[in-house]
Formats: C-alpha cells, structure tokens, sequence
C-alpha cells in the first residue's frame, strides 16, 4: 500500500486529515480516537466546520516518521470509506499541500487560496 502512495516516509513529521460530514462524523471520531489510544498519536480538535485550507470538516492526526509505515495502512484498512488527505511538514505550506500529498479515498480539491490570502496577511503585517 506505501508504494502506491504519491509521498514517501522522508520527511520527520506528517499530518493525516480525516474528512467527515454529518452522516459519517462517529465513524471519524471513532478513527481518530483509535490513532490515539492504539498509537499514541496526537489527535486535533475534531472540527465542525471548515478550517484552512480543507474542504470538509476534518480532525487532524500528526503523525512522526517513525509511526509512519505501520499507521498509514492501518488508517486505509480502517478509514471505512473516509476520504483522509496525507501531507508532510517541510516547512512550506503550500509546497506541503499540493506537492507532498497523498490521499486515502476519494482526492477533494483544497482551498489553495487560503495559503496565498495568509502569505498576503503576513506580508502586511511584516511592512507595519
């Protein structure tokens, strides 16, 4: 299954983006409380509306490289038909959410204008 995935475990730290809506939110919630407990990962807030650049509700998991090849085919055997958007942490937003991406069900496309309208709001702030 990791050898289908667009990334590879290269980088140090990784964020796995559980997508849900009203009618599968216990199903979500259920899945990131099981990366916790069976994993010890760290679970975000479980959000009910949509947060940056995300399309859907989701609920964050951040993942260190060395869980990486045991929890990622453990999240897609488990996601019960979930759709989860996988990124790495390079240290750049927007090359992290379009070029070191890999998605677990059905790709949704992201609010990419959210990281240029953040860059803009940094770049004002930097000029004060």
């Amino acid at each position: 299954m990791l050898d289908t995935l667009n990334i590879r475990n290269t980088y140090e730290r990784y964020h796995a983006h559980v997508y849900f809506n009203e009618e599968t939110k216990l199903i979500a919630k259920e899945l990131c409380e099981l990366s916790n407990s069976k994993f010890g990962l760290k679970v975000g807030n479980f959000h009910e509306k949509l947060v940056g650049p995300h399309p859907m509700w989701s609920c964050q998991i951040s993942v260190d490289a060395k869980d990486f090849d045991t929890f990622i085919p453990w999240l897609d055997e488990n996601r019960q038909g979930l759709t989860i958007f996988i990124h790495a942490l390079s240290g750049d937003n927007m090359y992290d959410h379009t070029e070191l991406t890999a998605w677990l069900g059905e790709e949704v496309p992201l609010n990419l204008d959210f990281f240029i309208q953040l860059e803009k709001e940094r770049a004002a702030q930097k000029a004060q």
